[in-house]
């Protein structure tokens, strides 16, 4: 069963930042750990999916039950049938299934240790699987830091039971209808390891330098405050900027110039956004922020009573007093659940969504896109 337990200083959680940014784990501890309704949620769907494992039956036997571990979270169908996907998946593979289990990368890592979703090994393969619940920010299977610390610890802990020539790190990303898979050799594996090694004694080191960048800053606790991503977001904006007069058309930035600055778009407005948050905190707290301070947003209005207003409302008014409208297909699609969206599948028409601007490493193909496209 889930437990709390103590994080490491370098969790394989936090490994996409510690890696880049070796300074940031010193940087954090200035800010106190925290926890959102989404953290939490993920944490019950975890637990769901490991009673569903190791006790049988489905994850819709849990629709309307309180958790043991997280209580404060009923199971509803939307938990349940996203949760049966990672099931489904995990129950596919054959051989020797550990869930929830605790792997020590300790020869890697200064103390690190974690707990993985669920580990399977299988005539020489050894899969580690990873249950992200989040619907916002899609994580790949390829180079995920987390999957492979999680796979080097594994690796000592069965290594003995079989010979592992293959490894596969897979990610389910039920929310996001997304499910990817890595695969790698256990010599691959090892060298990754090593450079793990070495980033992590820098990260440990006093003088840990703090280095910006858009993956490691991305859920940095001390960004808000960090004198290297300021630096990097001057650097960003002045770079080939210093010279406007002496260019070719000094009324115009050049495309490259245009390009290298919204590059760093991510970077600035996820900087600028954390400082806001910092600040507003500060001033909650009561403390003085030159030129700013807290008024009062804007008045919303509701009925003290509804069900008086009902009855004055529908005596004015009639059939007038109310509004209906059609569920949208999302809302559709949530209270029938995914067994019966066959009902509604004819019904729905999917227009193609609008143009979208990615950088060139995103895996989509390319548009072929004419002016007389936009016209239409």
């Amino acid at each position: 069963m889930i437990t709390p337990a103590k994080h490491a200083k370098l969790g394989a959680s936090g490994s996409h930042r510690w890696l880049y940014c070796p300074g940031s784990v010193k940087a954090q501890e200035a800010f106190p750990e925290s926890t959102s309704f989404a953290a939490d949620e993920g944490t019950a769907a975890h637990e769901l999916a490991e009673l569903v494992l190791t006790r049988g039956g489905n994850a819709r036997d849990w629709i309307g039950k309180a958790l043991i571990e997280n209580n404060a979270f009923s199971v509803d169908e939307y938990m349940a049938d996203y949760v049966q996907v990672y099931v489904d998946y995990v129950k596919g593979f054959s051989g020797r299934h550990e869930y929830e289990q605790r792997v020590s990368f300790g020869d890697w890592v200064p103390d690190g240790f974690g707990t993985a979703d669920a580990v399977i090994l299988d005539e020489g393969t050894l899969r580690v699987i990873d249950l992200k619940y989040g619907k916002g920010h899609l994580v790949e299977a390829h180079e995920n830091s987390q999957g492979m610390l999680y796979a080097l610890g594994a690796l000592d802990d069965f290594s003995h039971l079989s010979r592992i020539e293959r490894v596969v790190i897979s990610i389910v990303q039920p929310r996001r209808d997304h499910i990817d898979e890595w695969e790698i050799s256990v010599e691959e594996l090892l060298k990754r390891g090593a450079w793990i090694r070495e980033r992590a004694e820098a990260a440990l080191a006093p003088d840990a330098p703090r280095v910006a960048g858009e993956k490691q800053c991305q859920w940095c606790t001390a960004k808000a405050t960090c004198p290297a991503l300021m630096r990097k977001t001057i650097e960003v904006i002045g770079a080939d900027f210093d010279n406007l007069d002496e260019m070719d058309n000094p009324d115009q930035l050049s495309q490259a110039q245009q390009v290298k600055a919204f590059g760093a778009k991510k970077l600035i407005v996820s900087w600028l956004d954390a400082l806001e948050t910092h600040l507003f905190e500060q001033l909650e707290r009561g403390e003085d922020v030159p030129g700013y301070k807290l008024v009062a947003g804007r008045t919303s209005r509701s009925w003290a009573d509804e069900a008086q207003a009902e009855k004055v409302l529908v005596s004015a008014l009639g059939d007038k007093a109310y509004e209906r409208s059609l569920l949208s297909v999302a809302k559709a699609e949530k209270l029938l659940t995914r067994k019966r969206t066959d009902l509604i599948e004819p019904l729905i028409s999917k227009s193609q969504g609008k143009p979208t601007m990615v950088t060139q490493f995103d895996s989509r193909p390319s548009l072929s896109v004419t002016a007389s496209a936009f016209d239409d």
